[in-house]
């Protein structure tokens, strides 16, 4: 069975919508304004790209990322891996042709079978909406969390509101770094 791990840039406050600056959300961009880059802190999104074997997105985050991330040298070592796309809308068409072998999912049941798959990791970007309902499902493994000492308020939340039963995580690896970011990396508890 393959493992598969969430990753965010997140506030305490636990929101995660456009960190990088994307249009639409008031606080747009929150991960670079006023909080001092330290590479050390970022080291894990090396890792992640070393580590993962395929890629998995809902439908914003793909659209949003596939215009840019395929020409990003930062993102280099997600070019070749396979990606796959959570939407009930997305064609074949909609899919840009010069970031890999891209698949279409149509449900949780199909990230469910993909994750009996053979291979190795698998590791989600951004995807809020995604995230909710894969940890909902009980699909989610691992998570690398970056958490920004900042409070967002409203936003887009990482972790749902469904009311369900206790959720156990397991502390693994964190790191504080002197710019007040935290690494937490935490495995499900099944």
């Amino acid at each position: 069975m393959r493992t598969l791990i969430s990753t965010a840039f997140i506030s305490l406050d636990g929101v995660v919508e456009a960190p990088g600056g994307e249009p639409g959300y008031r606080n747009a961009g929150w991960t670079f304004e006023d909080i001092e880059f330290l590479p050390e802190a970022f080291d894990i999104k090396g890792q992640e790209q070393k580590e993962a074997t395929a890629m998995l997105l809902g439908r914003a985050s793909y659209q949003a990322f596939s215009p840019v991330w395929p020409d990003m040298e930062d993102f280099a070592d997600y070019r070749a891996m396979p990606k796959y796309v959570v939407s009930t809308t997305l064609t074949e068409d909609d899919l840009v042709s010069n970031w890999g072998e891209t698949t279409i999912l149509r449900s949780t049941d199909d990230v469910a079978a993909l994750k009996e798959t053979e291979g190795g990791p698998i590791i989600i970007h951004g995807s809020a909406s995604l995230n909710r309902s894969l940890s909902d499902a009980g699909l989610i493994d691992r998570y690398h969390l970056l958490v920004f000492p900042l409070l967002l308020g409203a936003g887009k939340r990482l972790f749902s509101t469904t009311d369900k039963d206790t959720q156990k995580l397991k502390l693994v690896a964190h790191e504080a770094y002197a710019n007040g970011l935290q690494k937490n990396i935490f495995d499900v508890v099944r």
